[in-house]
């Protein structure tokens, strides 16, 4: 197992992906803000028309990367619902120097708002390049430009970072395309399911094995501050909550437990995990530090505690509880003092999650044969449901709270159960996307933004 643990890390280390940011070339400074702007607050939010020009090369080796960098920067911003890329065909000025000013007249012909334009070089110290600036159209004017370097190796991550300063510019907040998401890859028959701990791109790229498949692993959760990720799995004779190190490879379990621990979540200052406990036919939530691994009990009620989420600031933890008589969401202190239920509609309430902003909580509720995501302020008022279908499960939220992740199953014969797949919606409920896996997938988890 060591020796398949290590030969997936160099591909899944996004700590180890170095890069620097700088402003970009002689027209680096950045004008006065023009009328290009995306409100996120302002309700149903129309896609902007944006056109990305194919990135320059100075080189055919160049030339190329140069279009994949551009190609992942437009498909970034497709996929967050809040820009229309134009068809390049329909392009009236061919762009053939990152130097110059764009015909302006000719991109508001296209009825363009904003310009996207770029290079990429490798460098004789082996890095690569890559150079871009936004135009508003409109105002006739750069709104930004910057450059980003990294080895060849790691292109796709530029156009990451690429796309997060458009979307920061143009929304005045950060990005998540520069991300990665931990899920559970699923392959075999149901007879003989194989559950391997697995990671990709926030975009369904450079997907990776971390588990070999030889146990059940589920729930996996990654730490806001550093390159682990917790998780449950059946590799001991007890299901049991382990911390993974993606920098070393290393993982172990948090502790020795008498029962069952599982719902694993790292605290928000990534220093402790909070868990569920089932011992002697009762489920409890409690919070173990990771140094000392030392155990705290934070509910003691007969009913089962479970699927807990600390608030960002760390001050509250939401988890869902049977005890009133059927699964519901309730809210209490760190210390586990002031519980108080929260959810009250109609149908069962689970996997809860604060949003990262700490405005919202997204959970899912079963209702008659169906299952939804929804969202809810932390007090149990404003509940919206974003999307619902035979099973729609476990959300997840993007580091900046503006889209959820979640688990798609769809019915198979006879009702049962089919395959799985993981979803993107954002907070409107229109922007419903699958995110493309190499086969079934499930339990996805956004990791912080990279740094």
């Amino acid at each position: 197992m060591a020796k398949f643990v290590a030969r997936v890390l160099a591909g899944v280390l996004f700590a180890a992906w170095p890069f620097v940011a700088q402003a970009a070339g002689p027209l680096n400074v950045v004008q006065a803000a023009g009328p290009l702007k995306i409100d996120l607050n302002s309700g149903v939010v129309e896609p902007i028309p944006i056109a990305i020009a194919d990135f320059l090369g100075a080189n055919p080796r160049d030339q190329q990367t140069a279009a994949q960098v551009a190609g992942v920067v437009r498909g970034n911003l497709e996929r967050s619902g809040l820009f229309a890329p134009i068809d390049p065909r329909a392009y009236l000025e061919k762009i053939t120097n990152f130097q110059s000013f764009p015909r302006f007249a000719d991109w508001r012909t296209i009825r363009a708002q904003g310009l996207v334009t770029g290079q990429a070089t490798q460098l004789s110290d082996g890095q690569l390049q890559v150079d871009f600036r936004l135009w508003d159209i409109f105002a006739e004017q750069q709104m930004i430009g910057m450059s980003f370097k990294t080895t060849p190796e790691n292109w796709r991550r530029l156009g990451h970072l690429v796309a997060d300063a458009i979307y920061e510019r143009l929304t005045g907040e950060k990005g998540y395309f520069d991300t990665r998401v931990v899920f559970i890859s699923e392959s075999g028959p149901r007879t003989k399911r194989r559950y391997r701990l697995s990671i990709m791109d926030q975009d369904g790229a450079n997907p990776s094995f971390l588990t070999g498949g030889d146990y059940i692993v589920l729930s996996p959760r990654f730490s806001p501050t550093t390159q682990a990720i917790t998780y449950m799995s059946y590799e001991r004779q007890t299901p049991s909550v382990f911390v993974f190190d993606l920098q070393t490879g290393q993982r172990e379990v948090i502790g020795q437990y008498a029962g069952m621990t599982f719902a694993p979540r790292f605290t928000p200052d990534g220093n402790r995990v909070v868990f569920s406990y089932s011992r002697d036919n009762n489920v409890d939530v409690y919070v173990a530090d990771l140094r000392s691994r030392r155990p705290t009990r934070l509910t003691s009620d007969p009913g089962i505690d479970t699927s807990p989420s600390f608030a960002p600031d760390g001050s509250r933890v939401v988890f869902n509880s049977d005890r009133g008589g059927s699964p519901q969401l309730y809210v209490m202190n760190a210390d586990g003092s002031g519980q108080t239920r929260i959810s009250f509609g109609q149908g069962r309430y689970t996997t809860p999650v604060w949003s990262p902003r700490g405005d919202l909580i997204a959970f899912t509720r079963q209702s008659g044969q169906s299952f939804s995501i929804g969202v809810m302020r932390p007090d149990g008022q404003g509940e919206r449901i974003l999307t619902t279908s035979f099973s729609d499960e476990g959300p997840t939220w993007s580091p900046n709270g503006r889209v959820i992740l979640f688990t798609r199953t769809t019915a198979g014969r006879g009702g049962q159960g089919g395959g799985s797949t993981i979803w993107s919606v954002d907070l409107t409920g229109r922007n419903l996307r699958k995110v493309l896996t190499p086969g079934e997938a499930s339990d996805p988890a956004w990791s912080p933004l990279n740094r």
